[in-house]
């Protein structure tokens, strides 16, 4: 097309116009689901993508042709329409056309005072929208003859030239000014962080204006039948008499539309226009499948519907419109699942604060694991366990986490640290306990003091704030918050869900609340039980510091002898939560030195508790330190060289067991191996845990199954899956060591610089939030190829912090994975992520 061509090229929006949605954008598309209905949509028509392009590209606009249409003496606006609603778009434009001889005419038809507020509205959005210039020239009090002498005047002072009042001038200017606003750098910027690509169309729609003011009943309103916070069905907006557009929203002065003791309603004075529009309401829910809010205006009592849109909802109510949906026969079950992100899933199982409230924000950090909660606040492990025996909830403020921890952690309602990213201890360990956490807050902690600055301001011990962890927000005082929202449509979704789902998922579990709360969470087993974390108990950390202080292989097997009732009552406690669900127990982790106290006062205690001189206690301690903790004496090299710890644990396990089988409770417990690198390391452990299984079967006079397996967690478990399948009856990758392995990279301090990286290009996501699946996915592939030639029935999982995300389900699913393992209060999400895969991908369902 030459620049010389006029652009003319628009189509009258009709019941059988050709309208589609990538060309003319969503509201021209629904403003023809409307006309199909039969509502009274004003005179529009719809401008295409591409005529929209041209424009912006400087062609010349057959404005003229376009006010033919409405007829010269209407008054039009012009909405956007881009393909997506959540996409945005330039402001919208009211009473295009009108200049001095319309406002004479609005003058003789509505009155003085209407004429010129519907006159001094269109200068100023003209000028501001159009022209750009600053609002703030143009503020003035009440609308009269000399407030738009002033408007004009202005304008014209800096513009340097006269206002338009050629009609079609001003479309012209108008279409010309919002095409190029949508194709600004900022304009795209914007629509790009909602997910838009960067050359996302536009469409634009030009609608006779319906005007809202007249002798008899008029005005504008906005309606919608569901709450926007719980999408409970409900009655909700406003209307302004003798107002515009979405006016309503914003005047003080608006009603209400239903009965209402604080004054009349739009119910009380226009009873047949109100039953109009929730007969219109009804029919958009049912033909155009959806919730929809209504923009109407009434002119003389004649009600007309100028725009519908997609009603704004929290997460919590976007579930529950889809779920009603598809119970009222509109959508497919199918549909209802699909429409329900799965990430957003994470709202709905925390407490949250509630969006209608006020925040005094007084940190931001990175939202580490969500929900929020509310707490006083305490700097120590032993004043959180304090707090919490008093039963007054507290929030656990660190410099970081380290594993001594872990008890403050449970006994918490949220946790805040001045350092951290998504991987590090806190975050990680809150999303496994479902509980709130923002890491690297921009807070500065001063621990002898006993304070946290923050903006200037300054919190102690007891003082009372809110962390929102789906924010990452810090909130002074207590904020108002929402519940939890596992109501019947939750379990409704989830239930669909797991109909249309072809890989299995289970949640990762240490402690009985852990496991009760998979269960409620439908969990279909326990895929990693992590058994280090029931050692660090009070009562059981000192008989563990016995267990490592001991002299000889006697005294160690009289700890253990000790520590094994507490180890078996845990086992029948998750077994009997479980209730014959599969339950995979991780054998002992960590090195020993973790379960040591780090300070010098802490060695003094222990000592005393030891009855042992510090100076041996030091010493012991030292020589349990290693330069590098994560690939030292840990895993199974504690099994080969200390085989006491895991034949306590197995035989606590298998008498566990028998145990709950007594109780009417069938259990086939799955046994795994961590940190396998060799073939031999599973032969070894093997072959004492089948010498416990045959002792505890003599001594119990009964007989039980088991299934021994490895957690792969190294380059070299992975290449040589072949021959370790050889003695597993399945492999469970645990994707957080073996990223750290295959990357040389420490997931605590990888924080440092992972940004950079990732802004750089260097890695596309952090490796430890999202699954490489490139590089440790390929080891994923082999270790899955070769262990399955070697058997074939061989069961294959993930059990990382990868396991809840999305993108490493779909890997897993495609790979022929059985299941994947998460934290429990990610298997919702994980659910749900599952099905999405089944429903879009067929091949594979």
């Amino acid at each position: 097309m030459q620049k010389t061509d006029h652009v003319s090229d628009f189509a009258r929006i009709t019941p059988t116009a050709r309208i589609d949605r990538p060309s003319h954008g969503w509201r021209a598309k629904c403003l023809q689901r409307l006309v199909r209905l039969d509502l009274p949509v004003p005179e529009t028509v719809a401008l295409s993508a591409p005529t929209v392009r041209s424009i912006a590209a400087g062609h010349p606009i057959d404005s003229k042709a376009i006010l033919a249409h409405f007829g010269e003496t209407s008054l039009i606006s012009v909405r956007p329409s881009p393909e997506n609603p959540d996409w945005g778009g330039p402001a919208t434009v009211l009473n295009i056309g009108l200049n001095a001889d319309q406002h004479a005419a609005l003058v003789l038809r509505h009155g003085q005072a209407a004429a010129d507020a519907i006159y001094l509205r269109f200068i100023q959005s003209y000028s501001t929208h159009v022209a750009r210039l600053d609002p703030d020239m143009f503020a003035t009090t009440q609308p009269s003859a000399s407030a738009i002498k002033d408007a004009l005047r202005v304008y014209e002072v800096e513009m340097d030239e006269e206002f338009p009042f050629d009609p079609a001038r001003q479309l012209a200017e108008v279409l010309r000014s919002m095409a190029r606003a949508w194709e600004g750098t900022s304009a795209r910027l914007l629509r790009q962080a909602k997910g838009a690509p960067a050359e996302a169309p536009l469409g634009l729609v030009v609608q006779a204006m319906a005007q809202g003011i007249g002798q008899g009943i008029s005005g504008s309103g906005v309606i919608q039948f569901v709450d926007p916070v719980t999408g409970q069905s409900q009655i909700t907006g406003r209307y302004l008499g003798q107002g515009q557009g979405r006016d309503a929203l914003k005047a003080e002065q608006a009603l209400y539309l239903t009965h209402d003791p604080r004054g009349p309603s739009l119910q009380d004075i226009a009873p047949e226009i109100f039953a109009d529009l929730l007969r219109y309401g009804v029919a958009c829910r049912a033909r155009l499948r959806e919730e929809m809010q209504i923009e109407f205006t009434i002119e003389d009592g004649r009600l007309a519907v100028l725009d519908a849109v997609k009603v704004q909802r929290s997460a919590r109510a976007g579930l529950r419109i889809a779920v009603d949906l598809a119970m009222d026969g509109v959508i497919s079950q199918e549909e209802a699942v699909l429409r329900v992100e799965p990430r957003a899933l994470t709202e709905m199982l925390h407490p949250q604060v509630d969006a209608r409230a006020p925040r005094d924000v007084v940190a931001r950090g990175i939202a580490a694991s969500p929900g929020a909660a509310v707490g006083r606040i305490v700097f120590s492990s032993a004043a959180a366990q304090a707090s919490a025996a008093r039963g007054e909830p507290c929030i656990l403020v660190r410099r970081e986490t380290a594993p001594e921890d872990i008890r403050g952690m449970h006994s918490a309602a949220a946790v805040l640290t001045e350092r951290g990213g998504m991987t590090s201890h806190a975050a990680v360990i809150a999303r496994g306990l479902g509980l709130p956490c923002v890491v690297g807050a921009d807070i500065r902690l001063d621990p002898k003091e006993k304070r946290i600055h923050a903006q200037g301001r300054s919190f102690g011990v007891g003082d009372l704030i809110t962390v929102d962890g789906t924010t990452g927000q810090v909130l002074a005082g207590a904020a108002d918050m929402l519940p939890p929202a596992l109501d019947e449509h939750f379990q409704t979704l989830l239930g669909w869900a797991d109909q249309f789902r072809d890989i299995g998922v289970r949640a990762n579990a240490d402690t009985p609340t852990d496991a009760a709360m998979a269960r409620t969470f439908k969990a279909q087993g326990i895929g990693l039980c992590r058994t280090e974390h029931m050692f660090f108990e009070e009562d059981r950390l000192v008989v563990m510091r016995e267990m490592i202080f001991a002299d000889s292989s006697q005294e160690r097997a009289a700890a253990l002898t000790r520590l094994l009732p507490m180890q078996r009552a845990d086992f029948v406690q998750l077994f009997e939560i479980m209730a014959g669900l599969p339950v995979c127990i991780r054998l002992f982790d960590p090195p020993l030195h973790e379960f040591l106290p780090h300070s010098r006062e802490g060695l003094r205690e222990l000592a005393e508790a030891l009855d042992k001189p510090l100076s041996d206690v030091t010493r012991r301690a030292e020589a349990l330190a290693e330069f590098n903790p994560m690939l030292g004496m840990r895993g199974v090299r504690l099994g080969v060289v200390l085989p006491e710890i895991y034949a306590m644990q197995a035989q606590a396990i298998f008498e566990a067991t028998v145990e709950v089988a007594r109780r009417g409770a069938a259990v086939v417990p799955e046994i795994m191996i961590p940190l396998v690198s060799a073939r031999r390391e599973v032969e070894l452990v093997k072959t004492h845990i089948d010498a416990v299984a045959a002792s505890v079967r003599i001594k119990e006079g009964t007989d039980f199954d088991y299934k021994l397996g490895v957690m792969v967690e190294t380059p070299r478990a992975a290449l040589r899956a072949g021959e370790i399948a050889q003695h597993a009856a399945f492999l469970s990758f645990g994707t957080n060591d073996l990223t750290q392995m295959t990357y040389g990279l420490s997931r605590d301090d990888a924080g440092r610089f992972m940004n950079t990286y990732v802004q750089q290009g260097v890695f596309p996501e952090d490796p430890f939030h999202i699954l490489d699946v490139d590089g440790v996915g390929e080891l994923l592939l082999i270790g899955a190829e070769r262990g399955r030639q070697t058997r074939q029935d061989l069961t294959l999982s993930i059990c990382g912090e990868h396991g809840g995300n999305p993108e490493s389900i779909a890997f897993c699913r495609k790979a022929g994975f059985d299941y994947v393992s998460c934290s429990p209060y990610r298997v919702p999400l994980a659910r749900l992520a599952a099905a999405h895969l089944a429903l879009q991908d067929p091949i594979l369902h």
